[in-house]
């Protein structure tokens, strides 16, 4: 056999070799349609939020504290040019924040009527979670913040309660945190 031809015959043997060791596409039935959050821990439970509902996470940035709002109004920080209230989720619950200083997190919450950071103890990013793991009974979590999840979904054996920050919108106690 001639060079070419020696050479031609081994990448015909290479190709049927990696056909034989190729594995197939997986098959329709193994793909579970997905949903997607944001997923973040608070004063120990994790939660997952819809990805509509946050717009940005962003790293505790410096603020001014303001005088004569609630506890859990931690102040007001210039994020781009635009003032964002910063309010800490756990004194909001009740409750403290229970991770270092590093670790927090603020999650931006932008809606028509609202445009808040909120403080969390971390956020893990982006969660996808089967569709048909969702149940509509909230994981193991304080029941001051029950009205703010609306179910839950379970993954690799942990519950994620699915919390929706828009719903403090419509809370009139978040609404105003001037002390009373």
């Amino acid at each position: 056999m001639s060079e070419p031809q020696v050479a031609f015959q081994a990448l015909l043997d290479l190709a049927q070799r990696s056909r034989a060791a190729a594995r197939g596409l997986p098959a329709q039935t193994d793909i579970r349609p997905q949903w997607s959050g944001i997923g973040f821990s608070l004063m120990g439970s994790n939660f997952v939020a819809p990805m509509g509902e946050v717009s940005e996470m962003l790293e505790v940035p410096s603020f001014t504290h303001l005088p004569g709002v609630q506890p859990w109004v931690k102040g007001v920080a210039n994020v781009r040019g635009r003032l964002l209230p910063i309010f800490d989720m756990a004194t909001f619950f009740g409750d403290r924040l229970i991770s270092g200083r590093k670790q927090r997190r603020v999650l931006v919450l932008e809606t028509e009527n609202l445009y808040s950071g909120l403080m969390v103890d971390q956020v893990f990013g982006m969660q996808h979670f089967p569709m048909d793991e969702y149940s509509e009974q909230a994981g193991a979590i304080a029941s001051n913040i029950l009205p703010f999840v609306t179910g839950s979904y379970s993954l690799g054996g942990q519950q994620w309660s699915l919390f929706r920050p828009g719903l403090l919108a419509e809370d009139p106690r978040f609404i105003n945190a001037a002390k009373g």
